[in-house]
């Protein structure tokens, strides 16, 4: 079992907060990926992203209950971290599909963000477990190099008139690198406002 999907199980076993419906929560990251394959390494967090914020008291009960220096942690070395929208290269709408783990779990409604977008997200930190991540779902079938360009193009998009847009080009080398060892095709070109440095 997926370090994750043993988190989640737990949390959902001592949740305290009675809802009329489940609560969502968005899975990025590896978590994502290891609930949508066999896919399965170590990793000290699972990230929820809000991409719609979460009741006050929900958040703060997550955290308590499976954040860093929760007993959640303690027991299984690993916890969850709340990433706030925004804050991820992502596509203008991600994609996140459910997860059937959600029909087990009383208080919870899990989806997870599609494997090509989660590609697309790591882009910007791109360290050897974000490559490995990356390598393993291209191996597996789940990312095609068609729609990782094609959800790369819509985040380049998205934040072309951001602050951090002076960063693209970096992730457009790290792009090029994905396609270079994982796809054996050569660089995709992207368009890109004069200003940027290249």
């Amino acid at each position: 079992m997926p370090p994750i999907e043993r988190l989640l199980k737990e949390l959902d076993g001592i949740w305290p907060l009675k809802r009329p419906q489940k609560i969502r929560l968005d899975i990025i990251g590896s978590g994502a990926l290891m609930l949508q394959s066999d896919y399965t390494r170590s990793t000290k967090d699972g990230d929820v992203f809000e991409l719609k914020p979460l009741e006050e008291l929900v958040r703060k009960t997550l955290l308590d209950l499976a954040g860093k220096k929760s007993r959640l942690q303690a027991k299984l070395h690993m916890y969850l971290d709340i990433v706030p929208n925004g804050l991820p290269l992502l596509p203008a709408r991600p994609l996140f599909h459910r997860i059937a783990l959600s029909k087990n779990l009383e208080h919870f409604e899990l989806r997870a963000l599609d494997p090509v977008d989660v590609a697309v997200s790591k882009l910007p930190r791109f360290n050897a477990n974000d490559r490995t991540d990356v390598q393993s779902m291209i191996e597996r079938g789940l990312i095609s190099h068609q729609r990782l360009i094609a959800r790369f193009r819509d985040a380049v998009d998205r934040f072309a008139m951001d602050a951090r847009a002076e960063l693209l080009p970096k992730y457009i080398e790290r792009l090029h690198s994905i396609e270079h060892a994982f796809f054996n095709l050569p660089p995709t070109p992207f368009d890109l406002p004069d200003w940027m440095d290249r």
